[in-house]
């Protein structure tokens, strides 16, 4: 065991928590991928097609991974921007049409994801 297994920042409970935030992630932003292109999306833009519930889900699923930054230890002015993103996120896509098209290229969930994966080092997979 090396020195900075013993002083990592990050707990097996930690990695598994940012794993699950990786996925759902991935599965609200770009899960799925529009054949012939290189465009993605996610549960998130097939949601905001219905009025007023699909975006606040969204941005509810947002707060969610914004929370769970605050519980990882993520600093505030960290947490400000990710609020930020779910803010702009559920305020735009809300927006008929042009809301829809915005979350296909938005993609707050995996911003957010990178904001806390950038804060412990580690890298964006995927």
């Amino acid at each position: 065991m090396n020195r900075e297994e013993i002083f990592s920042p990050v707990t097996d409970i930690d990695l598994n928590r940012l794993r699950r935030l990786r996925l759902l992630a991935r599965m609200m932003d770009t899960a799925i991928r529009v054949p012939g292109t290189n465009i993605r999306l996610g549960a998130d833009s097939i949601l905001g097609l219905l009025p007023v519930a699909g975006d606040a889900g969204g941005a509810l699923i947002g707060l969610y991974i914004v929370n769970e930054a605050r519980r990882l230890g993520v600093p505030s002015y960290k947490l400000a921007r990710m609020i930020s993103n779910v803010a702009l996120d559920g305020l735009v896509g809300s927006v008929p049409l042009v809301g829809d098209v915005f979350d296909v290229y938005f993609k707050s969930h995996r911003r957010n994801v990178k904001i806390i994966l950038d804060h412990f080092g580690m890298p964006e997979t995927d």
